[in-house]
């Protein structure tokens, strides 16, 4: 069977994933630079897959990697090896490092910022022109996730935007390889900053909690903080970004079902839900390596190869979703709940923070601007060349329709 090459443009995401989920429950791929993988693109076999523990997270495990096939200036290498934290380590190592980030973003510690984020969200929609035509990415889906997740950390708002050019260079497939590993050094020595901004002065912080416990004998090392650190800021802001800026996208190209919102016949948790399944925002999530062979159907994963998540397919399952997953419908009914934010041990720890900050920010913008419109059509808007992240470039969209 041809190998489906992941589009490193990503200028048809839904068709890419249509032809991965057509290709079957496990599909060969290729991510950008040739690398070939295998992705589970159904939901039932993706569940299974991620609580089995013979697919492990230790690149070592991956025999092409072994072999001397993956460059260290592979532009997708700080994703494939992004360090020693708790997306790169299994069993009791990562129970271990889980339960530390666990203790620190605790329900009650997220619930607390509520009143930050809404804090957040008004300030940000008081600067927008409500007249003229705005990139609703660049001046509210991206500032309030980027500013919580500093709150969270205890970063410097002054280090947002070099932190945005870096992660921007660290997603993106067309990262020039000589700035690869650039890239990569400046991101952790801006992680080693804050954590010693916050050994010298700890704060109500999740890295002064994460170095607080590592000073109570769980032995999270400094490399340990620093990759935790940049895992939770980079999934902590991106994901939230794609939530809001594509439930806004899904709302537009949908304007009966935008009206059963702003009239109450249905609620925001079904919104960000379906957005969730529907336009996950991580297409696809990279990677796991088989210590050992594992069938899946009539196909195997051999012992030292790759696979990824192909997230963007699995929510577009008819098996899992019905006949009509392939259309955005807040008022589905599927008793099958979509796995967008992962599925078992490596389930995502900030799920409910997204899900509080696009809660907060989705209802307070409709509020203000309720004939919020796409400025360009539908059609015209781009994706960023990341081949992980469901990623417009912008929003532009009219806030108010002229004359009003």
């Amino acid at each position: 069977m041809t190998r489906i090459a992941l589009d490193p443009f990503v200028t048809d995401l839904d068709g890419e994933s249509a032809r991965l989920l057509a290709a079957g429950p496990l599909a060969e791929a290729e991510l950008p630079g040739g690398v070939p993988v295998w992705a589970v693109t159904h939901h039932a076999e993706a569940r299974q897959l991620l609580t089995d523990k013979r697919l492990v997270k230790d690149i070592e495990v991956w025999g092409a990697w072994r072999r001397g096939e993956i460059p260290a200036d592979w532009p997708l290498i700080g994703l494939a090896n992004p360090g020693r934290s708790m997306l790169t380590v299994d069993g009791e190592e990562h129970r271990r490092m889980r339960t530390l980030v666990a203790q620190a973003l605790t329900p009650r510690r997220v619930e607390r910022l509520r009143g930050r984020i809404t804090e957040l969200t008004h300030a940000l929609l008081d600067k927008l022109p409500a007249s003229e035509v705005v990139d609703l990415k660049a001046e509210f889906a991206y500032p309030l996730p980027m500013y919580v997740i500093s709150d969270l950390m205890g970063i410097d708002t002054a280090d947002h935007p070099r932190l945005k050019v870096l992660f921007d260079k660290f997603f993106s497939t067309q990262t020039p390889p000589q700035e690869v590993v650039a890239t990569l050094g400046e991101l952790a020595a801006m992680m080693g900053k804050v954590v010693a901004a916050r050994r010298a002065e700890p704060g109500d912080d999740l890295t002064s909690a994460l170095i607080q416990a590592s000073e109570n004998g769980d032995h999270l090392t400094d490399e340990e903080i620093v990759s935790t650190l940049q895992l939770m800021v980079a999934a902590g802001h991106e994901t939230t970004i794609s939530l809001i800026v594509n439930a806004v996208v899904n709302l537009s190209a949908h304007p009966e079902q935008r009206a059963m919102v702003l009239s109450g016949q249905a609620g925001w948790d079904a919104v960000i839900e379906e957005t969730l399944r529907y336009s996950t925002p991580t297409s696809h999530v990279l990677i796991r390596f088989a210590a050992e062979d594992v069938p899946v159907g009539d196909k195997v994963i051999r012992k030292g190869d790759a696979l990824i998540v192909s997230y963007g397919a699995i929510g577009r399952d008819e098996r899992a979703h019905g006949p009509t997953a392939a259309a955005f419908d807040i008022t589905r009914t599927s008793p099958t709940r979509h796995i967008s934010f992962g599925h078992g041990p490596h389930v995502c720890p900030g799920a409910a923070l997204s899900r509080l900050e696009a809660g907060v920010a989705l209802p307070a913008l409709y509020e203000r601007f309720p004939d919020l419109a796409l400025a360009v059509p539908r059609s015209e808007l781009r994706n960023k060349p990341v081949v992980t992240q469901n990623d417009l470039y912008e929003l532009p969209v009219k806030l108010r329709p002229s004359g009003v």
